[in-house]
């Protein structure tokens, strides 16, 4: 299969702060609700929604504070195994050599990076539902 079976849709954008109390009230100043805060290694991260949008911020990663402070863009996926898979066989450049796990939302996600052709950073996340 190829990867784009497994991409519904944009899932968030990742913005790392030096100060998540600003940038939650930043994104609450524009409309967005905080849908989840979990514990994220020694910081802090939130998911905060306006309509189709979610940013994810969070701590304790280089911030580097001028344009380009995009982290990642995540793509929505139904199964991140196979797309990991389907992402290895097309030749894309592997930032994880596995897939990864996380404990967010009720029963936690998956996900990998690969890198574009510009340094980018592109994630494919699946949410998991049990």
């Amino acid at each position: 299969m190829k990867i784009t079976d497994f991409i519904d849709d944009v899932q968030h954008v990742g913005i790392p702060t030096t100060d998540l109390s600003k940038s939650i009230a930043f994104w609450e100043s524009l409309g967005f609700t905080k849908r989840g805060q979990f514990k994220n290694g020694d910081g802090q991260v939130a998911f905060m929604t306006l309509n189709h949008l979610t940013i994810e911020t969070w701590t304790a990663d280089e911030t580097p504070m001028k344009p380009g402070a995009i982290n990642h863009i995540s793509l929505n996926t139904s199964d991140a195994d196979e797309a990991f898979i389907a992402a290895k066989d097309a030749g894309f450049t592997m930032i994880d050599h596995e897939v990864q796990s996380l404990p967010f939302w009720d029963h936690g996600i998956k996900y990998f990076n690969i890198q574009g052709p510009n340094g980018e950073i592109v994630e494919f996340c699946q949410i998991l539902t049990a």
